[in-house]
């Protein structure tokens, strides 16, 4: 029989066509993994949200990726086939690439804020849409059973050409967006999302390249819309006498077959409540963890990782762990009789989930510890600098002091009404004899400087960067312009004059030389200085401490997270497949999928209702929810009574072996399968 299989494959020719297929895929993962990568900083770093309002913009941009896959499927299977809904719902997804850069130069005077938001929701409708047909469209060019061998080859480069596209964009992206300047600033966000929106019209031009080699099957309607109606009729048709079940009422319209499938399908379904709740832990890697790495030091010596960049660590371990977890954990618990089943695992993965989030509420205690610390309600804060040679004394109406080196800081100020008036009168034995008064609000950071004969006050900015590199403020004598000069690395930054009290991006960390004195200051990451320079001298000040605790201990809570994906994600949808009816398992995906959106859907709320001011705090609850989460799950798989599927080719558990054998799914199975790299 095997022989004769072989020689069944062997007349068939692989198809060509899934070719252009996987290149599609692979460039529209890189579009949209590049620009989801960089997203949480461009929201912060240029549209200057607050951390808040920037969560609440990117989860609920991934609530609606995940939602559309709903409304893809059904456009696909009832009307317009797979290939034209990929084909046209990409060309939806390039224009809102291409919309995301053309909105990021400023230069342009588009209304970036409300453009960027109409960007990402064209984009969100583009990959949402497109994510449940193009692994089925694929899996329709092979013809099934002869070619069931091909297909899993497929399946097998599909899935590596979706975490090709992901590592590459996430490590690729960052760069263009640091080591790039243009349009007059530090950083080139326009690259950034414009090379991922060239892929995306790549891929729809490979796509579309390969139609004459398609397979294109008619749409036979979507098992989704049928279940969905099945149900609404039965909970509204409760008046037509006692069922022993209340979905027995639809039997006599949609058959007794469509409401057994769904009877089980709900067993299933009620599994599925706590795990919106994991989502909402796993996909703050690019929001939440983003804004630890950027309050952290990247410096490896010869590199310096960019705060976005930390997240290509994820689909590195997945691809790490799939085999280890496969061919070595699982195998080890099966023989210590440990996490025999999947909703064990499930349970575990959820524990590890919560862990994960532990350790990050540490890692942010830790953090926290090296930030400013900021006024609060009733107090301000004042600094003061005198970069002449002019040796000032000052008196005020409030308070006394001097100067040391230059500077003055005063953090205690107290403001017992809403606008306070401090007179300020300094004295010089070579210079002139400024006077000065500031009007403090209360929870306000000031600054002061002096030049020979007068004084200035701005409103004073210490908090850590939102970047993570140092900040620079730079005062002059005689406002004339400075220059830095990093020799090691042939850097030089010029700060234009009558613009000292104004705080600069260095981007470029290291030693530098101040004009031609002889003077070096050094930048770390994470730290804001002032520079006080005149004719003879130059002198640095540290306002802010630099970013003391590594980068590199993220890595414990992302090794952990991964080990929890591969433990609830991947045996979450094993388990779901081999316990649902053949005609459910696209249903199940696509729920599958509605429940990333609705915990992305879980932030915003959590966002919105702005329960804490310290990302600890926010990291403790997250990791409460996800405790609460496990133990609801405990009881669910405690009353859980597993079912043998046996028409399912998709997953089968090998008790003795302690690993998942999978085998080919039926193309029915993956109507809505919508690979994803964690999904």
């Amino acid at each position: 029989m095997a022989v004769d299989k072989e020689r069944q494959v062997k007349k068939l020719p692989y198809p060509k066509s899934v070719f252009f297929i996987v290149t599609n895929e692979f460039c529209e993962r890189f579009s949209f993994y590049g620009m989801r990568t960089i997203l949480i900083l461009y929201l912060t770093e240029i549209l200057l949200y607050t951390e808040t309002s920037a969560k609440m913009v990117y989860h609920g941009f991934a609530m609606f990726v995940y939602f559309f896959p709903l409304l893809g499927a059904i456009l696909s299977d009832s009307w317009l086939g797979k290939f034209r809904t990929i084909f046209y719902i990409s060309i939806i997804y390039a224009i809102g690439s291409i919309l995301l850069a053309l909105t990021a130069i400023d230069t342009l005077k588009i209304p970036q804020k409300e453009f960027t938001i109409i960007s990402l929701l064209l984009i969100a409708i583009g990959t949402g849409g497109i994510k449940p047909c193009v692994a089925a469209f694929g899996g329709d060019q092979f013809i099934l059973p002869q070619q069931e061998l091909q297909l899993a080859m497929f399946f097998s480069i599909f899935y590596f050409s979706i975490n090709a596209g992901s590592l590459l964009s996430t490590f690729i992206t960052p760069l263009l967006r640091n080591n790039v300047t243009c349009f007059g600033n530090n950083s080139c966000y326009p690259l950034a999302f414009a090379i991922p929106g060239i892929l995306m019209v790549v891929s729809i031009c490979i796509f579309g390249l390969g139609k004459p080699m398609y397979r294109i099957q008619t749409p036979k309607g979507n098992v989704f819309v049928n279940v969905v109606s099945c149900i609404w009729y039965a909970v509204t048709h409760r008046k037509s006498g006692p069922v022993d079940h209340w979905l027995d009422r639809s039997e006599s319209k949609y058959g007794i077959k469509l409401v057994s499938d769904i009877k089980a399908l709900l067993k299933v379904l009620v599994i599925y409540i706590p795990i919106p709740i994991f989502w909402a832990l796993y996909d703050q890697q690019g929001s939440g963890w983003t804004f630890q790495a950027v309050r952290m030091n990247g410096n490896i010596g010869f590199y310096t990782i960019l705060p976005d960049q930390m997240q290509v660590v994820n689909p590195l371990l997945i691809l790490a762990f799939i085999p280890m977890f496969t061919y070595g954990v699982y195998p080890v618990l099966t023989k210590c009789n440990l996490l025999t089943t999947p909703l064990q695992r499930l349970v575990c993965g959820g524990f590890l989930a919560a862990v994960a989030f532990g350790i990050s509420a540490f890692v942010s205690l830790a953090l926290e510890k090296t930030y400013p610390t900021l006024p609060s309600s009733g107090e301000a804060q004042l600094r003061m600098y005198d970069p002449t040679n002019c040796n000032y004394t000052f008196t005020t109406s409030e308070f006394d002091g001097k100067f040391t080196n230059g500077y003055f800081v005063n953090t205690n100020i107290k403001v017992p009404h809403r606008n306070t008036t401090i007179y300020f009168t300094f004295e010089s034995k070579s210079c002139g004899k400024p006077n000065c008064f500031i009007i403090f609000n209360e929870a306000k950071t000031y600054g002061l400087y002096l030049t020979k004969d007068d004084c200035f006050w701005f409103d004073d900015d210490i908090e850590k960067s939102r970047d993570g590199y140092p900040l620079v403020r730079t005062l002059v004598s005689d406002e004339s312009s400075v220059k830095y000069t990093n020799h090691e690395k042939s850097k030089t930054v010029i700060i234009p004059a009558n613009s000292s009290h104004s705080l600069y991006s260095i981007e470029i960390i290291g030693k530098y030389q101040v004009n031609d004195l002889d003077f070096e200051v050094e930048f770390k990451l994470g730290g804001t200085y002032t520079v006080l320079v005149n004719e003879l001298s130059a002198h640095s000040i540290t306002v802010t401490n630099p970013n003391s605790i590594h980068m590199l201990w993220l890595l414990i809570q992302y090794v952990v997270i991964t080990a929890a994906e591969i433990m609830f994600s991947i045996t979450g949808l094993e388990f779901a497949y081999s316990q649902a009816p053949s005609s459910m398992k696209s249903v199940l995906q696509a729920c599958w999928l509605l429940t990333t959106a609705f915990g992305n859907l879980l932030i915003v709320i959590i966002e919105s209702l702005k329960l804490f001011e310290l990302q600890s705090n926010e990291f403790f609850l997250y990791t409460g929810l996800m405790v609460v989460d496990i133990f609801l799950l405990m009881f669910l798989a405690y009353r859980y009574e597993y079912v043998k599927d046996e028409d399912s080719s998709f997953v089968q558990e090998d008790e003795d072996a302690g690993f998942v054998d999978k085998k080919v799914p039926p193309i029915e199975g993956v109507d809505n399968l919508g690979f994803d790299k964690h999904n």
